[in-house]
């Protein structure tokens, strides 16, 4: 049941931060290797109050009938999340407009996350900073009160260097 002692299963998730995944749907996932679904949701629940009302990604390591939690937040989530908007209560606000305004040093910072966590396919860290303002515009914000567009022109004809 659930494979030889010691094996090692991953499976991954997504689910609204901060609230408890569905044991419905978690159930067929998680019933076969021994664990009980509304628990792992509400570990799952536990695990994500920082990116509350986000969706984000979650990987549950299972071992030995225990199951670790990891957050893998994507690209989006960490931005919206920068920008330090209130906490919104999704089932009731839809459509929400991102248009708040974050630092270069914060573009640079998700970009380190980005590539410490193996989630960009760029070969370089310029090319992962501008994955990420490529990120930022299509969430509508601004980067230094400049468009997105305008930086990934500037970092594309050499007029900002990203450090390394």
């Amino acid at each position: 049941m659930g494979g030889p002692p010691g094996e090692i299963k991953i499976i991954y998730l997504r689910c609204f931060g901060g609230e408890a995944a569905g044991a419905s749907a978690l159930a067929p996932k998680v019933g076969p290797l021994g664990l009980s679904a509304k628990k792992i949701a509400d570990d799952v629940a536990k695990g994500t109050t920082a990116f509350k009302g986000l969706r984000v990604t979650v990987k549950l390591t299972v071992q030995n009938r225990q199951a670790q939690i990891e957050v893998v937040p994507s690209a989006a989530a960490l931005i919206i999340k920068a920008l330090a908007e209130p906490e919104r209560d999704r089932k009731k606000e839809k459509n929400i407009l991102h248009d708040g305004n974050i630092t270069m040093d914060q573009i640079y910072e998700i970009s380190r996350q980005m590539r410490r966590d193996d989630r960009s396919m760029a070969k370089t860290f310029s090319g992962t900073v501008k994955e990420i303002i490529g990120t930022a515009r299509s969430v509508g914000c601004t980067i230094d009160g400049e468009t997105p567009a305008h930086w990934h022109a500037q970092i594309d004809n050499g007029e900002h260097v990203c450090p390394e």
